[in-house]
């Protein structure tokens, strides 16, 4: 009765400290960004080179890798770009379209347009009208199109490629690729990096940039970042498409 005593206590120690690790790492460790110890140099040029568009805040910048009908995407910027604004952060958003997946095209003409002049003229003012309007409504006015365009093409197939480079330059630090891809230094000069994607990571982008953990901004509520049905979600049997 004695030993059964002991070790009843022993398994319910051992209960007690799993749940409190599952805890930590569910509710703490798994929202944190990574601190990128490889390949900083060759990432920070990649996202340097790209065709970048930004307010032109003088201050410290953060990096974002996106496209155009992202529900992530929108709710970042939406939730989050005012406050980075308001605190002297430079938001840098990088556009790319993604590449056709089983035969099938994954972005439309206008936005194969809207992403290469962004990134040949980095046209602030353009990227807030285009994010004004719900991807499905934007006909693109006054920008030439890029599909006939060999010069504008060519942009096109740099931001996918850009995306192709970054990929294994992320995975060797533990970071899996995906949109919403946020890129900034902490106050203390490290690369950080996130595929942020849950809000739960945007404190700690806070944090490191000198801003209260807590946003006052309104949240955006599911479904409705663009105007439009939220995308289903993603299962192991349907990987997501980069």
């Amino acid at each position: 009765m004695k030993n059964f005593r002991l070790w009843a206590g022993l398994a319910l120690v051992v209960t007690l400290v799993g749940l409190g690790a599952y805890a930590y790492w569910n509710f703490e460790l798994r929202w944190r960004p990574t601190t990128m110890t490889k390949n900083q140099a060759e990432i920070a040029r990649l996202l340097e080179s790209a065709g970048w568009v930004s307010p032109g805040i003088e201050g410290r910048a953060i990096y974002m890798v996106s496209f155009r009908g992202c529900p992530d995407c929108i709710r970042y910027k939406a939730e989050q770009f005012p406050d980075l604004h308001a605190a002297g952060v430079d938001t840098r958003v990088i556009e790319v379209t993604r590449r056709p997946a089983n035969g099938l095209e994954r972005s439309t003409p206008q936005e194969r347009a809207t992403m290469a002049e962004l990134w040949l003229n980095r046209d602030w003012t353009l990227l807030e009208r285009w994010g004004a309007v719900p991807t499905a409504a934007w006909t693109a006015p006054g920008v030439p199109p890029a599909d006939g365009d060999i010069a504008r093409t060519a942009v096109v197939e740099a931001g996918r490629d850009m995306v192709d480079q970054l990929i294994p330059l992320l995975k060797d630090n533990g970071v899996d690729f995906a949109y919403p891809l946020l890129v900034w230094w902490d106050q203390e000069g490290q690369m950080k990096a996130c595929a942020c994607e849950r809000r739960e990571t945007y404190r700690y982008i806070r944090e490191d940039l000198g801003l209260p953990a807590q946003s006052q901004t309104p949240l955006i509520p599911a479904g409705e970042e663009d105007g439009t049905p939220a995308p289903p979600p993603i299962t192991a049997a349907q990987p997501a498409q980069i």
